[in-house]
């Protein structure tokens, strides 16, 4: 079953359960897919699917922390159980040790030896670990393995 399918299963057995948040949740990832598609003329297989599920989920972790700052704590419950929604289709996020080793990798592999080379050891690390690690996590730790 693709994910697309996933997703609009869900949606149904959401509705049938009356699940608001993941109904909305999964309501909003499927109109996001299907608006990259029209725009770019062109049908999304389950890896194009993760990268808009992982854009959406980045999203709420940019807005999270506004919320948190304006005493909005409706809006952060809400946040979260999104968040968890939408990390139910993600794969298997990776651990920090995980990430350390692909990137010391990558640092060896590029011979980078400065915070001027992050460019190139972000773009194997993000190639290689697409959907499984957040790319603020990958900077952090490369900038901290690169000084």
């Amino acid at each position: 079953m693709s994910l697309k399918e996933t997703l609009m299963a869900d949606l149904k057995l959401a509705m049938k359960e009356k699940d608001t948040i993941r109904k909305n949740t999964v309501q909003m990832v499927r109109s996001a897919v299907l608006q990259y598609e029209k725009d770019n003329k062109t049908e999304l297989d389950d890896n194009g699917v993760i990268d808009v599920i992982a854009k959406e989920l980045k999203q709420r972790r940019d807005s999270l922390p506004d919320f948190e700052k304006s005493g909005r704590e409706d809006l952060v419950e809400n946040l979260k159980k999104e968040m968890e929604v939408l990390m139910a289709y993600l794969p298997e996020q990776l651990s920090e040790a995980e990430l350390e080793e692909i990137i010391k990798a990558a640092i060896e592999q590029t011979g980078a030896s400065s915070i001027k080379d992050m460019g190139k050891i972000m773009g194997i690390v993000t190639a290689q670990t697409k959907g499984r690690a957040d790319a603020k996590m990958i900077g952090s730790l490369a900038k901290k393995m690169l000084s």
